[in-house]
């Protein structure tokens, strides 16, 4: 009964984050590696992370979060702050280190929503929309393509958004780092367990779905103002 409930779009959208747990997920774990090697922290390079090999970076809980849910995660990349360079301090570091994953997802949603504008600028959206009206969207490539790329670029931004989150585990905590003081980074440590319990509530439950969805939609239509030379450039 599941299976037969599926639409096609569904299906496709299950595809673009299967894509997202294999390819886009190493890309920002790799985004993390590569920028604590640059500050000069090689742990991630000798603990085989420095790659962009799926099965080094794959989570299977934080993939199968993704895959029902549209939120997930990846193993995280080890750092030692110690080793960075002496030309930032250490909470700078880590700042950077966290943030270039999510930066990483947002430069592919971007170079996503450039191809998706192309492709709107294309006789083969205009098909689309033909089908579209037909009631046949669903049924040959025109469609599909457009529902890949749409949901590829959407999915990325909601990816960025939601590990900058200021929750551990996600990125947005070590952002916020920076910003603190070492005294908020013992209050984190010695409510480690209950902030892990409501991450997990945050995470099974639509709590956050409204919030992230604002603001993917928000990233999304500055995507969308940014890349409006697109269609002039076509026509």
């Amino acid at each position: 009964m599941l299976f037969q409930s599926l639409t096609q779009e569904t299906l496709v959208q299950y595809l673009v984050r299967l894509f997202i747990i294999f390819m886009i997920l190493p890309l920002h774990e790799y985004a993390h590696a590569w920028t604590a090697h640059k500050l000069g922290d090689d742990t991630a390079m000798y603990q085989g992370r420095l790659t962009l090999n799926p099965l080094s970076h794959v989570d299977p809980i934080g993939a199968l979060c993704l895959l029902l849910g549209g939120f997930g995660w990846a193993k995280p990349v080890p750092i030692d702050p110690t080793r960075f360079d002496r030309k930032h301090s250490m909470r700078f570091g880590v700042a950077i280190t966290a943030l270039a994953g999510p930066v990483s997802n947002l430069i592919a949603g971007f170079i996503g929503m450039i191809i998706l504008r192309f492709y709107e600028a294309s006789n083969l959206y205009q098909q689309y929309l033909i089908d579209v009206s037909a009631g046949e969207a669903l049924k040959n490539g025109p469609a599909l393509m457009y529902i890949m790329l749409f949901y590829f670029v959407y999915i990325n931004i909601g990816l960025a958004v939601f590990n900058l989150i200021p929750i551990p585990p996600l990125d947005g905590s070590k952002v916020l780092g920076y910003f603190t003081s070492p005294k908020v980074d013992r209050w984190f440590a010695e409510h480690s367990q209950v902030i892990r319990i409501v991450f997990l509530f945050l995470i099974v439950t639509p709590v956050l779905s409204a919030p992230l969805g604002f603001l993917s939609n928000l990233v999304f239509d500055l995507f969308t103002l940014l890349t409006n030379w697109v269609p002039l450039i076509v026509h």
